[in-house]
């Protein structure tokens, strides 16, 4: 009991100290203001981070929208960009042509075990 009478006064005469109370505020009020809860600056720097992120996602949308908006451009003025469209996408053909696709995929080969009975 003695020892906690001791440590309160050891800790009233320093409380008691000039700037001390200010400093132990300050130091609290950072904390909470830094870390801790919803308006923190940790959660504001984690929500700038995703608006940059989103904002980059509708500078794609809207270079790919400016994109198509071209291409309806192109194929209301020009007819035969119409044609190249439907031969490219859709394999289209006229009938007396053949159309072969070309692919740069790589299949896997597909090993066959052949069991032979004479082995066994």
């Amino acid at each position: 009991m003695k020892v906690i009478k001791n440590f309160m006064a050891i800790v009233g005469k320093v409380w008691h100290l000039p700037f001390v109370k200010y400093g132990v505020i300050t130091i609290v009020g950072v904390v909470l203001v830094g870390f801790v809860g919803q308006n923190s600056m940790l959660a504001h720097m984690r929500n700038m981070q995703y608006i940059g992120e989103l904002s980059e996602e509708i500078d794609e949308y809207n270079a790919r929208a400016r994109e198509d908006m071209r291409q309806i451009r192109e194929l209301d003025r020009n007819p035969k960009a119409l044609e190249r469209i439907a031969r490219e996408r859709y394999f289209m053909k006229h009938d007396d042509e053949d159309i072969f696709v070309l692919s740069d995929d790589e299949r896997e080969s597909s090993s066959v075990t052949v069991e032979n009975e004479a082995t066994e």
